[in-house]
């Protein structure tokens, strides 16, 4: 007489496999949310980055009775590029940050639409853009 009675010893190739679909779409919702998140947030360190380096520029002025040149650039803020009498820095704790894209803020001096302009040309590193490629500005 044969055993008709079957133990279930694992799970069947078709049960991995609905699996590894439900896994596979779950992927693919989450996934893209995730990423354009991290974006998101590069964009607000860049904004907090720009804030910052505005406060220290204007400290700098208060200090020194001027913004720092367009040749002498963000790096007088760390060095007294310019042997600056009244010039009490440096005016940034961490040292002179790239943009969140690895990137050196643009700094012109004097500025087209304020006294400086503080510019990040964005993860392109092109001027204009949308969405993570656009510019960040100080304005």
């Amino acid at each position: 007489m044969k055993n008709t009675s079957r133990k279930a010893t694992g799970f069947t190739l078709l049960e991995l496999l609905v699996v590894m679909v439900i896994i596979g779409l779950l992927a693919g919702y989450v996934g893209p949310k995730y990423f354009q998140q991290i974006g998101k947030s590069e964009i607000k360190t860049a904004k907090a980055q720009i804030g910052a380096l505005e406060s220290a520029l204007d400290q700098y002025r208060i200090d020194v009775g001027h913004y720092p040149t367009a040749e002498q650039g963000l790096p007088a803020l760390i060095k007294n590029l310019g042997d600056e009498k009244n010039w009490a820095g440096p005016y940034l704790k961490k040292g002179l940050p790239n943009d969140p894209w690895g990137k050196p803020y643009v700094y012109k001096q004097p500025g087209e639409h304020g006294d400086v302009d503080l510019i990040s040309l964005g993860k392109d590193g092109q001027p204009g853009g949308a969405a993570e490629a656009q510019d960040i500005t100080n304005w």
